[in-house]
């Protein structure tokens, strides 16, 4: 793990870093010191490590929860070179979606194809952000929306250190077998008037979801509309669930 620049404002230190051929962003408070909270931030389609909803959430976190925040952005995104496989599979979704066909199952069918990179690159990033003396191997929890619940639910089915977890904006199609596997906590976001997920996917991936301990959050709205309320009881979920 490589960091490349660090600067500091409000309490909040931010530092970029690359891990192999990842490039990230780890927030933390300035003055951290020992084991704290971690959440892992996934971003949306078209989206990258730094995109305002994931800057602006990741800096509360930070300071008013003591957490430490990473991001980092997935394959052909920010700072990522295209790639030409999966560019050539969006394409031809678009031009599959422009003839007609349902958008969903094709918009899953791509983010699993991109999940089987993202698990295990994830959880690499998971492993050196923790060997940081002033993170360490404390709590972690998981927030993403959109493509960051499509890679995000797999993700969080196949790690044992996530306590808790924030999806939303994604449906069942290709993550219901997933979702299902997914025993911690954790708060759903859906959209009542999502142009691109169908409610009745978003509320069949709430209902797939194994969690004994889960919530629905239901807001009118388009797909990217989720009030700002919301990052309030994201808060406070996390505080209750990581401490």
């Amino acid at each position: 793990m490589r960091f490349s620049s660090e600067t500091s404002s409000d309490g909040v230190r931010e530092q970029f870093f690359t891990l192999g051929e990842i490039p990230g962003v780890l927030w933390s408070p300035e003055d951290a010191a020992g084991i704290r909270p971690l959440v892992l931030m996934g971003h949306g389609g078209g989206q990258h490590k730094k995109a305002p909803g994931v800057a602006v959430r990741a800096r509360r976190f930070v300071a008013e929860c003591g957490f430490a925040v990473v991001a980092v952005d997935v394959p052909g995104h920010g700072d990522r070179p295209k790639d030409e496989e999966y560019d050539r599979i969006a394409t031809e979704n678009r031009a599959r979606a422009a003839a007609g066909e349902d958008l969903a199952p094709l918009i899953a069918g791509f983010q699993a194809l991109v999940a089987r990179q993202t698990v295990p690159e994830w959880r690499a990033v998971l492993d050196a952000v923790q060997r940081l003396e002033y993170v360490g191997a404390g709590p972690v929890g998981y927030w993403g929306v959109s493509l960051g619940c499509g890679l995000g639910v797999p993700f969080v089915a196949a790690e044992p250190r996530v306590r808790a977890a924030v999806l939303g904006l994604g449906g069942s199609t290709a993550s219901a077998e997933a979702a299902a596997r997914i025993t911690v906590p954790v708060e759903f976001l859906v959209q009542w008037d999502d142009e691109r997920v169908p409610r009745d996917q978003g509320l069949a991936l709430f209902d797939a979801l194994g969690s004994a301990e889960k919530t629905l959050h239901a807001n009118p709205g388009g797909h990217g509309e989720i009030p700002a309320f919301e990052l309030d009881s994201t808060l406070r979920f996390f505080a209750r669930h990581l401490g």
